[in-house]
Order: C-alpha cells, then sequence, then structure tokens
C-alpha cells in the first residue's frame, strides 16, 4: 500500500485514532515553538496548570513580536519569558535574534519530526519535510507537558509542480497563485502536500515562503519532501547529522488534486484587505505607491533581501516612498553585511529596521493614511498594518523593488536589466550562542517566575450552566479574521499578558463600543455573538478567545469556523456552535436574545443543541464536539479540565 508523505508523517506519530478524514486523532508532537505574542499566555498555562517541565524533545521561545520598548511593558515581558524558559526547561530566543520560523528551521528543525507552535505560520517548517501545525497557546502548552495534539485527521491535497519559474517570478508567486485560484477556505481540514519535478526548481526558503502562506488558504499544514536540496541546506548550517529523507510513495493517491506549471507563472499581487483577493500585477500597474515593505515570515531569507539590493544597486528609491527593509534574523542582517547588500539598500535611501516581526504585525512601519504599502508580508487584513484605514497589497520581492524604483505598482518584467539571480550562501552566519539553552532539572526547580506589574495570571472561568440566556451583541459576516477580533499593533499587543486589560480593545476597528456593551449587558448569564463562514481565520493568537470570554462572551454563532480559533473558543469554555441550516444565521439580528437549554446534557452524551429565539422560533446547531471538546467545554475551559487531572 502506498502512502503519501502526509500520512507517513502522520502514521510515524499517531498515538490515537485512524486516517479517516474528519475524525478525531492525537498525534505525538516532538518539538514546539512559541514566539512573544503568544509565548507569555502559554507559560502562564504551564504555571496555572501545575506543569513541572516540558516533555518535548525541543521546545523553543521566541522573542520576535513584541520589540518596541516605548515602556516597560515589552522589556518586562521579556524578563518574564526568561525566567518561564529557565523554570520550564525551554530554549529562550532573546530579542533580535530574529522571527521564529526561519530561525527553527536554521537551528532547530529536523525532518520527520512533527512541530506544534503557537503561531499560526508554523506550517513553515514543512519545507524541510516536518509535519508543522499552528494551533493555540493553551493546546501548545499542553504538547509541551506531553498531552498527544488532539486534531481532525485531514484530506490530503496534492499539488503537482512542474517546470520551473521564469525570470522575475518567484516563489511568492506560487502561492499567491494558489490564493488566486481558491481564496481563503479552500484548505481549511486539509493538509497540501507539493510533489513533482518542480519541487526542485525551487530552494527551501521558496519552499518556506509558499508552505508559510499556506496558513493563508485555512489549511492545516502544509508538507514538501526532504530532499538533496534539504540536506544541503542543514549541511550548510552544520546540521547534515540531523537530515533524514522524506518523500511520498511512488504512485500514491491524494484526496484532491492540483497542478502548478511553474513556468506559466507571472508576477501577482493581492490586493486589500485579503491574502485571497489576488490579480496579476499587470492589471495594477500605474497605481501609486507610499511604501515598499520587504521582510516577514513570509518572505525571510538571504535572496529575499539580496534580490532586491541588486535590482536596486546604484539606483535610488522613487521620491516620496518609504522602502522599509526589515530583516528577520541577526544572521540575515550579518550575512547581507559581509556581501555587500546592505550597503547597496542603504544607498537607496532604504529604512533599515531591527531583525523581528515588526510593521507585519503592525509594530512600527504602519503606512500613511490612504496610502498604497506594498508588502512581503502573509496577510493584509483590515488594520492589520497599525494604520485603522490601511491599503496593504502583498507581493513578491521583485515586485516590490520595481515599485519602489518607480513609485508605482511596476511589473517586474518591465526592468531594463537582467534578472538577478541569487545563489545561497555557502557558509551563512551561524550562532547558536545566541540561544540561551534549558538549565538541567535540578537548577530550573529554584527558578522564580520574574512578573512585571503588567503579567497578570491567567484567567479561570466556570464551567457552563444547563441554560444561556443571552444577547446578540454583535452580527458579522463572513471571513472575519482575529485580527479583526482581537487587534495587534504597538498600542494593544504589549496587553498580550494581561487578559482584562486588552479585553478593551477587542472587536476596535469593527464596533468599537463592544466591549461597553458587553459589560453593560443586562444578562447575567452573559452575550452571544453571530458571525458567518470561515469565523477566526488568520492569527492563532488565543486573544481573540480569552479577552472576549473576559468580558462575558459565552456562545459564538457562525456558518463556520476556522479551525484555531474553534478550539481556541474551547479552551476558554466558550460554545462555538454551527448552524445545521446556515439560513438560519439570517433569523438571527443584532439586539435579539436566544435561550440555549439542555447544555449539561449535550455535553455528556452528544444530545442536540438547539435555542429559543426571543420572537418565537427555534434554531439548531451541530453537536459534533469530540467528548474531550465536551469535557473542557463543561468546566469552562481547559486550564480547569487540566488541573482536574487531565494531563498527568
Amino acid at each position: 500500500m502506498t502512502h503519501t508523505l502526509a500520512h507517513k508523517l502522520i502514521k510515524a506519530h499517531l498515538c490515537d485514532g485512524e486516517m479517516t478524514a474528519g475524525t478525531s486523532i492525537t498525534l505525538k508532537i516532538d518539538q514546539t515553538l512559541t514566539q512573544d505574542a503568544t509565548g507569555t499566555l502559554v507559560m502562564l498555562a504551564l504555571e496555572a496548570m501545575e506543569i513541572d517541565r516540558v516533555q518535548t524533545e525541543v521546545s523553543v521561545q521566541y522573542v520576535d513580536h513584541n520589540l518596541l520598548q516605548t515602556d516597560n511593558k515589552n522589556p518586562d515581558d521579556h524578563l518574564f519569558l526568561d525566567s518561564a524558559c529557565k523554570r520550564f526547561g525551554v530554549w529562550y530566543s532573546r530579542p533580535g535574534n530574529g522571527v521564529s520560523h526561519p530561525l527553527h528551521m536554521n537551528y532547530f528543525g529536523k525532518p520527520g519530526k512533527t512541530l506544534l507552535g503557537s503561531d499560526s505560520h508554523t506550517p513553515a517548517a514543512g519545507a524541510l519535510g516536518m509535519l508543522a501545525i499552528g494551533a493555540g497557546g493553551i493546546d501548545v502548552a499542553l504538547a509541551m507537558a506531553g498531552v498527544p495534539f488532539t486534531i481532525k485527521a485531514p484530506e490530503i491535497w496534492g499539488v503537482k509542480l512542474t517546470g520551473e519559474l521564469p525570470d522575475w517570478v518567484s516563489a511568492k508567486d506560487v502561492i499567491l497563485e494558489m490564493l488566486r485560484r481558491h481564496g481563503v477556505q479552500k484548505g481549511r481540514g486539509r493538509i497540501i502536500e507539493y510533489h513533482g519535478p518542480g519541487v526542485d526548481a525551487l530552494s527551501v526558503m521558496g519552499r518556506h515562503v509558499i508552505a508559510n502562506m499556506g496558513t493563508e488558504l485555512g489549511a492545516t499544514s502544509t508538507v514538501f519532501p526532504s530532499d538533496n536540496a534539504v540536506k544541503a541546506f542543514l549541511r550548510r548550517h552544520g546540521r547534515e547529522n540531523d537530515w533524514s529523507k522524506q518523500a511520498a510513495d511512488d504512485g500514491c493517491t491524494y484526496d484532491h488534486d492540483e497542478e502548478i506549471d511553474l513556468s506559466s507563472l507571472e508576477p501577482l499581487i493581492a490586493k486589500p484587505s485579503s491574502p485571497g483577493n489576488v490579480v496579476p500585477v499587470t492589471e495594477l500597474e500605474g497605481e501609486a505607491v507610499y511604501q515598499c515593505y520587504v521582510g516577514s515570515s513570509a518572505n525571510p531569507g538571504y535572496s529575499d533581501f539580496a534580490v532586491v539590493a541588486d535590482i536596486m544597486k546604484g539606483k535610488t528609491a522613487a521620491g516620496g516612498l518609504s522602502l522599509d527593509i526589515n530583516p528577520t534574523s541577526r544572521d540575515i542582517l550579518q550575512d547581507l553585511v559581509k556581501t555587500g547588500k546592505i550597503a547597496s539598500l542603504l544607498e537607496t535611501g532604504a529604512r533599515l529596521h531591527q531583525a523581528g516581526c515588526n510593521g507585519c504585525i503592525g509594530m512600527g512601519q504602519a503606512p500613511a493614511t490612504g496610502r498604497n504599502s506594498l508588502r512581503t508580508v502573509p496577510r493584509n487584513f483590515p488594520d492589520r498594518s497599525g494604520t485603522p484605514e490601511d491599503s496593504v497589497f502583498l507581493c513578491s520581492p521583485e515586485t516590490a523593488a520595481a515599485s519602489a524604483l518607480s513609485g508605482k505598482i511596476t511589473d517586474p518584467r518591465t526592468l531594463d536589466m537582467d534578472y538577478p539571480r541569487i545563489d545561497p550562501l555557502d557558509e551563512p552566519t551561524v550562532n547558536k550562542d545566541v540561544f540561551i539553552a534549558p538549565l538541567e532539572e535540578e537548577d530550573a526547580r529554584k527558578i522564580e517566575l520574574v512578573k512585571g506589574p503588567n503579567v497578570d495570571s491567567m484567567p479561570v472561568f466556570d464551567g457552563l450552566p444547563d441554560e444561556l440566556t443571552l444577547p446578540i451583541l454583535l452580527k458579522v459576516g463572513d471571513d472575519i479574521s482575529t485580527d479583526e477580533i482581537m487587534p495587534a499593533g504597538a498600542e494593544i499587543l504589549p496587553y498580550r499578558s494581561n487578559i482584562p486589560e486588552i479585553a478593551e480593545f477587542v472587536y476596535r476597528a469593527v464596533d468599537p463600543d463592544y466591549p461597553k456593551r458587553a459589560k453593560d449587558v443586562r444578562s447575567d448569564d452573559g452575550h452571544a455573538i453571530v458571525g458567518g463562514e470561515n469565523y477566526g481565520q488568520g492569527s492563532s493568537r488565543e486573544h481573540a478567545a480569552a479577552a472576549p470570554r473576559c468580558l462575558g462572551l459565552r456562545a459564538v454563532l457562525v456558518k463556520s469556523f476556522a479551525r484555531i480559533h474553534l478550539q481556541n473558543l474551547i479552551n476558554y469554555g466558550i460554545l462555538p456552535l454551527i448552524f445545521r441550516s446556515p439560513e438560519d444565521f439570517d433569523r438571527l439580528e443584532q439586539d435579539a436574545t436566544i435561550t440555549i437549554k439542555g447544555i449539561k446534557v449535550a455535553m455528556e452524551d452528544g444530545a442536540a443543541l438547539t435555542a429559543q429565539i426571543d420572537g418565537g422560533g427555534e434554531i439548531s446547531f451541530q453537536n459534533d464536539f469530540s467528548q474531550r471538546q465536551r469535557d473542557i467545554l463543561a468546566v469552562g475551559g481547559t486550564v480547569s479540565w487540566c488541573r482536574s487531572g487531565n494531563c498527568s
């Protein structure tokens, strides 16, 4: 019997269940990745669940999101994370080292291993032949404690690549082509597996670009084979012994099939305000540009910066345009210095920023109001940039460079020059000494967690009653992102360790009065929100569940959920209800009241859940929760469930 690579990776780590799509399975997790925007809650969860020491092969905490130190909040959190890593046995990547995903590939990722990360772009490590999945922080904390990760078995979407990319077309255009074809929902419940002769024409970091943004399709993960290119990549980073061949069996079949002829692709661009809003660059040529931004986890490799430097060498960026260069790691920055690429970029008038996520998460480099910003980042949801009325486009480094020269959206194929091909450096900068290794267990037990005034304890909520009467405080449409539910940015993210404080910003861009109305609601039971398809897409940040729960949110009624947000709601004891009939969405209006009865019975035996509408009529919801999910909801969330002895 032949198997896909994704099936082989799942089979090698399967603890419980069968590979029948849609059924519950549990997986052994080898490695975890956390970053500071979500990692503080992970560490607080380990403390709240009374976990003594991580049980994974490798767990790494990166500081890459909240780097601005405009007051005490971010540096206090950095000290807290450092102390938590020492206490629980976790590697610590200090501020300035760079973005988690490329660093993890360079220093820790291993073909054939599983990786669970509290960042939705964790599947980038699939470029190495890993099974890498994004999840909410509490799920990652459980994996760190040695609890197998529970997920619905995915379908496998095979994408055969043929041909080679033409000049001026890069890996970013491959994933933009997938988004052009399918939008932001087609990957839900699927692992995307790339195969075929075209894979050989892609560098490992090019594969990283594609695997990173598979998340924007809604995919559970993205997998590439571990081949000789991966072996050479690991050898250049001093880790050839970590390599193993990982490939699908010849003749295997996929649940879904796709084919992309790389030679047929052209430069593409995603218009505001969705990664799925993709068109050819030629359709937008000539539109004025205010900012071109190069960097982020979506285009983090040396070549992504070097190609811009070579395109712009000896030239100057257009007048009035901000060319923002955002190195993704200290290593990359050193390599760009050694090869003279930084000098070329600075001579163009570029602005050089510190290594980290920065503008991708709205942490600086926000664009001006009403001006177009071209970015090599993975997503362009409304207000994510830090500017409420933003106009962000997603593109390749080549398109960003060409547009920076002209001050207008420009097809890079129109440049009067040969395409600069960038080869991987034979000896890239490698310096693991900038990481802080875990302490020995005996020494770790002596460490006290360092909590500044903004670091609050993990909130613990009551279990579900048998009946809830809930006013609907908000009704929203399709594809609501976690950026819209719980905004990021320099003003808000510093409160990530303080749920009551960060709750003041919930749904700021959609309904700025929502937090006040939630506090003023008369119902003792709390309130509900109604949404459309793909509710909670985007970032894995569990603040989008924890903060509304702090405001009294008890149920979210939608047509469908994004995978990570669905589980985050459950982790915080919020009922995530899916209409049996999507038409029922139209029967519920903001300010209506519903009553949900028989909740305890439903949590015990999976009985149907129904709600009575205050004006008359009944609505029925799916109840396909696993037994574990029902148990968690019944006690008010995963922290309470774990403290009841379920994590031992």
